[in-house]
């Protein structure tokens, strides 16, 4: 078995893309067989370098280890020429003279008269040879049908004269998407198409080519769209669609690859996967036939779980980056291992774990307004100042700080929380944080002190 993922350079690896290449990735590994990548950049006005390299990053970050180098389609013409050369020597294909004006007016006497916009076969049977602005196209058969047993949707059937003689090298020499497709298919031995199904109409017209040619034709298996939670293709407007913009946001890959094998396959009722347990089972015959739907709640439920279960010296170096971009960097590991073990329950993504801990070491912590307010008034002030004596020394252990809010909160006739709150919000700036004395004990009775007299001396 050989798969292969075909991205076109001409914008970043979407989260449907990725899907696609999962699918062909875990395809090819569950049957021990060969996994490739092929960059389809034959597309030079619409190709960047940098889209190029956006794709690898997102292979890569995935975990989606391809087999060889990656293939780059620009670099094959003279492979697809040579398929293009059989068709023209079997009378498979032929040259067109018909010039682009006189092309986009039978298009538009078509869509005139609503009918489909095609070929009318003008070149079809003159015998023309090369010329400059001359095309070559296929001579598809005028009648019958061409069928397919989809590996997900099952029989398909189309009548073959609703197709085209579909232009296969265009006048700049090059081929066009379904030849070069079918020649490097071919070429590279592909047994397995598995792709999105805004590809069905693309198929019966690459069979065609694969007939004419004489050669094996791969299974096809065309996967369902991804939905936004209108039940509208997934588009920017549902929110983030990249790949490298979930790892921007904080995601972790296996989060990101499970959710995914998940989004229109499914393992009874299995949920959580490593990547060797999804390897092990999946198939075709489980992925479902209907668009799925992208919900952003499911997926941060799994980058929650994946964050409890990563290891804390790597979910530190996973976490620094986003420390660092909020200037909150601590001063070493050890400390860095520290405050995530404060914040990994309490954050969906590394992103938000970084909003939750840049208290920590922020250079001037800002006071909620509303809360200061609220609790920074005679009685809080009171009860920050009796704190800031009793904390000049951080206590030995968690029970020793419990004893000491106890006897203040005695002594005060108040209760233990309006104690607390006041604190919580010198030290972190909100009222909602880690817990109280894991918070002392990793900013250190210095560091704690200074920040009840910033608080005792705030303004509104």
């Amino acid at each position: 078995m050989k798969t292969r993922f075909a991205p076109s350079p001409t914008g970043h690896l979407h989260i449907g893309g990725a899907r696609t290449a999962l699918f062909n990735w875990l395809l090819a590994r569950n049957q021990n067989g060969v996994f490739v990548l092929r960059i389809e950049d034959t597309d030079a006005l619409r190709s960047e370098e940098r889209f190029t390299e956006d794709i690898l990053a997102s292979i890569k970050w995935l975990g989606l280890d391809y087999d060889g180098e990656p293939v780059f389609q620009s670099q094959r013409n003279h492979i697809h020429k040579t398929y293009v050369d059989k068709l023209l020597k079997s009378g498979g294909a032929y040259y067109c003279h018909c010039s682009p004006q006189r092309i986009e007016e039978l298009r538009a006497r078509a869509l005139e008269a609503k009918d489909k916009p095609r070929y009318d076969g003008h070149c079809r049977e003159l015998g023309l040879g090369p010329a400059p602005g001359a095309v070559i196209r296929f001579k598809k058969p005028s009648s019958g049908t061409t069928s397919w047993v989809d590996l997900i949707k099952g029989p398909i059937t189309i009548d073959n004269d609703e197709l085209d003689d579909l232009v296969l090298v265009k006048a700049d020499g090059l081929a066009t998407y379904n030849m070069a497709v079918v020649a490097d298919d071919a070429s590279m031995e592909i047994t397995h198409v598995i792709r999105g199904d805004d590809h069905v109409n693309n198929t019966p017209r690459q069979i065609l080519l694969y007939e004419a040619l004489g050669l094996s034709i791969p299974q096809f298996g065309h996967v369902p769209m991804i939905l936004g939670e209108d039940k509208k293709r997934l588009s920017k407007r549902h929110g983030a669609t990249s790949v490298l913009a979930y790892r921007e946001m904080g995601y972790l890959p296996q989060a990101l690859v499970n959710y995914l094998a998940r989004l229109g396959w499914s393992h009874g009722d299995q949920e959580i996967f490593s990547l060797p347990e999804m390897v092990s089972a999946f198939n075709l015959q489980s992925v479902g036939k209907s668009a799925a739907v992208f919900n952003k709640n499911k997926l941060d439920w799994l980058n929650s779980h994946y964050i409890k279960e990563t290891p804390v010296p790597q979910l530190a170096a996973l976490l620094k980056p986003f420390l660092s971009a909020r200037d909150a960097l601590p001063p070493n590991e050890e400390a860095l291992e520290k405050i995530v073990l404060t914040v990994r329950e309490r954050g969906k993504t590394l992103e938000e774990m970084a909003q939750k801990a840049a208290f920590y070491y922020t250079k001037d912590l800002v006071l909620n307004p509303t809360a200061a307010k609220k609790l920074l008034g005679e009685s809080g002030r009171k009860s920050l100042s009796s704190l800031k004596e009793a904390l000049k020394e951080i206590p030995n252990t968690h029970e020793d700080f419990d004893k000491i809010l106890d006897e203040l909160a005695k002594e005060h006739g108040i209760k233990k929380g309006e104690l607390a709150q006041p604190l919580r919000l010198a030290l972190t700036g909100e009222t909602a944080s880690p817990g109280l004395y894991d918070i002392l004990v990793i900013l250190g009775a210095d560091e704690c002190s200074k920040r009840i007299d910033a608080a005792l001396k705030y303004q509104e």
